[in-house]
């Protein structure tokens, strides 16, 4: 992946698809052609009628969709790169794996930019252009993570975007993180994270407090992973929808992590927070947990809160299965949600680009478009329904307008 072809580019022979055909009110199939598609200073130029005779790249009829976002991601700490190690059952709380990094962190330091990289690499290969990235900030890290990977990106920046959310892993008062945080906010940096104030903290509103503050101060987002269920997980919740509502800066700019407090609500209380979400334009990033811990997501949307998926752990010391691989992802939310029609699994593609769809519900065509950014991945389907159900190989990825692979 390391030779990026710059530059505009013309490709020919690449399907698109163009509506959808209905039996009744059914949608039965997706129709598709073959067209030309021109890249310039990283926008798409025009899209024209196929000509296969063009001097252009042949797309050898691969179907070309947005390329896929990674909304959580962990790159500056995991196992990738390193000797397989599953994950330990000696670990059982938040708590235990703060102490084991404590002691890991500075081993893990002296290859987290080529381990990061890997990483993005492995990321890449299953169509992934974007990605939004923590970096943990705690007394052990320092801002040594930051700089590791601010390293890596560096070096992989014609063929990757990111945005970057400082997390306080080990607490903003358990350990002394607060000192650092409110540096590393006026950092360039995206988002201002945190943990399960209550559980690692011992309050809601001194960590939260705190972490809304910077955002407002400092002109960042917010993202809260928040991990604990029952009163303590719905009150922060509640917390981040009252400072939102009252700073409408916030609105769009702030997520709660996981949020697992709402996969155990009964269907009256989840209804009732997830329009407070909605109008207070807080979203929801998941990494589609199953088993015990089922996310309403399909509540979520219906009242329409943005939920944003991401692989989370791939290969560390909290997750032993992460596929590095947003169609996985998309798949495993159509099959637990019961998305099998046409339709749905079309709509469900969504989930992997953050809403970019090639049609809109009603099957109008509106990706792409000239001007659109020319962040595209080409894969061996015939449309979107068929690449979310069956994992579609990608083939190639073109991010800004750069050839990835």
């Amino acid at each position: 992946m390391d030779k990026v072809v710059n530059g505009s580019h013309t490709f020919k022979n690449v399907l698109l698809e163009t509506g959808f055909e209905y039996d009744g009110d059914e949608v039965v199939k997706t129709r598709t052609a073959l067209f030309c598609v021109e890249t310039a200073d990283g926008k798409v130029k025009a899209i024209t009628p196929n000509d296969p005779g063009r001097d252009a790249i042949d797309a050898k009829g691969w179907l070309m969709l947005p390329a896929f976002k990674d909304m959580h991601a962990h790159l500056d700490k995991m196992l990738y790169g390193l000797p397989w190690q599953a994950v330990s059952s000696k670990r059982k709380t938040v708590k235990d794996q703060i102490a084991y990094e404590q002691q890991m962190i500075p081993v893990w330091l002296k290859t987290a930019v080529e381990r990061a990289e890997k990483l993005i690499e492995l990321l890449q290969s299953n169509g992934t252009h974007y990605i939004r990235s923590h970096f943990n900030i705690d007394p052990t890290s320092g801002f040594d993570s930051l700089k590791h990977l601010e390293t890596a990106l560096k070096n992989k920046e014609k063929t990757a975007g990111t945005e970057l959310e400082a997390f306080p892993q080990h607490g903003i008062f358990y350990t002394n993180t607060a000192p650092l945080l409110k540096d590393v906010a006026k950092m360039n940096i995206d988002f201002i994270g945190g943990v399960d104030p209550w559980s690692i903290d011992g309050s809601i509103e001194k960590p939260m407090d705190l972490i809304t503050q910077l955002a407002i101060d400092n002109n960042k987002g917010i993202d809260i992973h928040l991990h604990e269920t029952g009163e303590s997980g719905i009150k922060t919740i509640e917390y981040l929808i009252n400072r939102a509502t009252e700073v409408p800066a916030l609105r769009g700019k702030t997520f709660v992590s996981h949020a697992f407090a709402l996969a155990h609500l009964s269907a009256q209380e989840t209804e009732h927070i997830a329009a407070r979400l909605a109008e207070a334009g807080v979203g929801i990033v998941s990494s589609i947990p199953f088993g015990k811990t089922i996310m309403p997501v399909p509540l979520l949307r219906k009242h329409g809160v943005e939920v944003l998926v991401g692989n989370d752990n791939i290969q560390d010391h909290w997750n032993t299965f992460g596929p590095g691989h947003m169609l996985q992802k998309a798949k495993l939310i159509a099959g637990l949600y019961g998305y099998s029609s046409e339709w749905a699994l079309s709509r469900t593609l969504g989930f992997a680009t953050r809403y970019i769809l090639p049609l809109d519900d009603k099957g109008n065509q509106q990706w792409p478009a000239a001007g659109n950014d020319a962040d595209l991945v080409f894969l061996e389907a015939s449309c979107s329904a068929e690449a979310v159900a069956r994992v579609s190989p990608v083939k190639s990825l073109v991010h800004k307008g750069n050839i990835v692979f």
